[in-house]
């Protein structure tokens, strides 16, 4: 069995910090420390014009053992709607896709499958309005054949505060679990940061970066979780 993978999901808000200050050095020496496998990163590309990155790719390939997933729409953005994928150099990622969601306010999502672990992982910054965020969670779970259901991570800012009243539409898919409160950075009081993980996989180890640097970062705190395949029974 291969070993676990860690994710890594963090809303980096445009790299701009509770201090105003656009820093993506600073989202960077938070990745950097969490040591995750795969990160993935939303509002991770400004709004306007070409949606630059907030955090420029040579500064990525520069500072950092990742590359940046094939998901960006041009040569100036990360990824696609905000949602990027930095990826260990050494693992091997076998696709990488842009998945449509539904919405009155525009979103997206991405998908990559990583070879190496067998998983293919999904980020997605979700609506702000709950008939809106399961539509898009629908969305994501069409885009999926049951074998990749069953080894697949959805994780990211689900922007919901209840802990029960959106599980319907992944619980007869995934198991879903907040590691922690994550917003406000400054004061965390709601865990909007989730990971859903298929049936086949578990989740060994988890938790919230409640750093100083990433109290600072961005509005949200970073989540991590190493995630490995079940023992076959």
């Amino acid at each position: 069995m291969s070993p676990p993978l860690r994710l890594v999901s963090y809303n980096i808000r445009k790299a701009v910090g509770l201090d105003r200050r656009r820093a993506p050095e600073r989202i960077l020496d938070v990745v950097n420390r969490l040591e995750g496998d795969v990160v993935l990163l939303q509002e991770a590309d400004r709004r306007l014009g070409d949606r630059p990155a907030a955090v420029p790719h040579e500064m990525v390939e520069a500072e950092t053992d990742y590359t940046v997933a094939p998901l960006a729409p041009n040569d100036v953005s990360l990824g696609w709607h905000g949602n990027a994928v930095l990826v260990r150099k050494g693992l091997t990622v076998r696709n990488a896709a842009q998945l449509e969601l539904p919405g009155l306010e525009p979103r997206g999502a991405v998908m990559v499958e990583i070879a190496d672990h067998d998983m293919t992982l999904i980020g997605a910054h979700l609506a702000l309005l709950r008939p809106w965020r399961r539509q898009q969670l629908r969305a994501i779970l069409d885009s999926l054949d049951d074998e990749q259901k069953a080894r697949s991570i959805i994780a990211g800012d689900f922007n919901e505060w209840s802990d029960t009243l959106w599980l319907e539409v992944l619980s007869e898919s995934h198991d879903v679990l907040a590691p922690g409160k994550t917003f406000h950075a400054s004061r965390p009081m709601a865990a909007l940061d989730r990971i859903a993980h298929g049936k086949t996989l578990e989740i060994k180890d988890a938790g919230v970066d409640e750093s100083e640097t990433a109290r600072q970062s961005s509005d949200h705190l970073p989540i991590w979780a190493d995630i490995q395949g079940k023992d076959p029974e």
